[in-house]
């Protein structure tokens, strides 16, 4: 369980055998939070104010958020699935305990209700204390928040509950494993209504294409009608890019083009990625990896 050994001679060092041979590294002003959960080892920390990554953290040693660029990710993930759904009304996100997805959920007036499980109940308490400015739904009354097992949460969820599922996960190789098998996303199907959209932190084309490979495959497997892979850029992970697999029940739904444009909403204005044409070109992708979009 990598953690503060990554820190040193006051730089952190983003070393994971998950990407051999290369190391992200930000300098650090000073250490906020740096232990051992339960699950994981959480780090917190004030990055080098003459930079632009303010406050930083890394679970296991990777790099989750910065102030600077958290917005990319919890964007993408959040808008790109209800702007393809026609009426989210009732949201699922797994993972995601430091709260950004769901502030982007709730940004939509349609939404009446959204579930958050995360099993590290400690990143919530340091997100709420480090991260306010994404954090700050955690108590949104539409919300219910749990810290609890995602995967057993969704086995016991009754058919048809939700319009759109999120799976906002760390890496493979931690506790959020089993998030990535095929029994999971059986269920994810089956929790879903039949008009029902799921996407989740899908990894990265530079370092992880056989396992995007792998998973497009099974998703479609599962009984998913349409599985898109769109890519977001986001410089502090690893390679600088991360993606999502946005995923429908219904055939015959294009997710690569928006069925409600964020233009014709009230908050469109604070958005600092996501728009339409964001989401349409995330959708395109570079020729070694194009196939993983063109297999239907």
């Amino acid at each position: 369980m990598p953690g503060s050994e990554l820190i040193s001679g006051g730089w952190f060092r983003e070393e994971n055998d998950q990407w051999p041979g290369q190391a992200m590294s930000l300098r650090v002003e000073k250490v906020l939070y740096d232990a051992p959960t339960k699950f994981q080892h959480l780090t917190i920390f004030e990055s080098d104010p003459k930079g632009p990554w303010g406050t930083v953290m890394a679970l296991d040693g990777c790099i989750q958020v910065t102030d600077y660029d958290e917005f990319v990710y919890h964007e993408v993930l959040g808008h790109t699935s209800l702007c393809s759904h026609p009426k989210p009304e009732r949201v699922l996100i797994i993972g995601g305990g430091d709260g950004g997805v769901l502030r982007e959920v709730l940004r939509h007036g349609t939404v009446e209700h959204c579930d958050l499980v995360d099993i590290d109940g400690e990143v919530m308490e340091q997100s709420k204390q480090h991260f306010p400015q994404i954090s700050c739904s955690l108590t949104d009354p539409r919300a219910t928040v749990r810290v609890g097992d995602g995967l057993a949460f969704v086995r016991q969820t009754p058919d048809n509950k939700y319009d759109v599922v999120i799976i906002d996960t760390t890496d493979p190789a931690g506790p959020a494993s089993e998030l990535f098998g095929e029994a999971f996303y059986k269920d994810v199907l089956r929790i879903l209504k039949p008009d029902g959209i799921c996407c989740n932190q899908g990894e990265s084309i530079w370092l992880d294409l056989d396992l995007i490979e792998k998973m497009s495959r099974f998703i479609r497997e599962t009984g998913f009608a349409s599985v898109q892979y769109a890519l977001m850029h986001v410089p502090t992970y690893p390679c600088g890019s991360i993606g999502t697999l946005v995923c429908s029940k219904k055939a015959g739904v294009d997710v690569t083009k928006p069925l409600r444009p964020v233009e014709d909403m009230p908050f469109a204005k604070d958005l600092k990625y996501y728009d339409s044409e964001m989401h349409k070109a995330s959708f395109a992708l570079p020729r070694f990896a194009r196939h993983i979009n063109n297999s239907e």
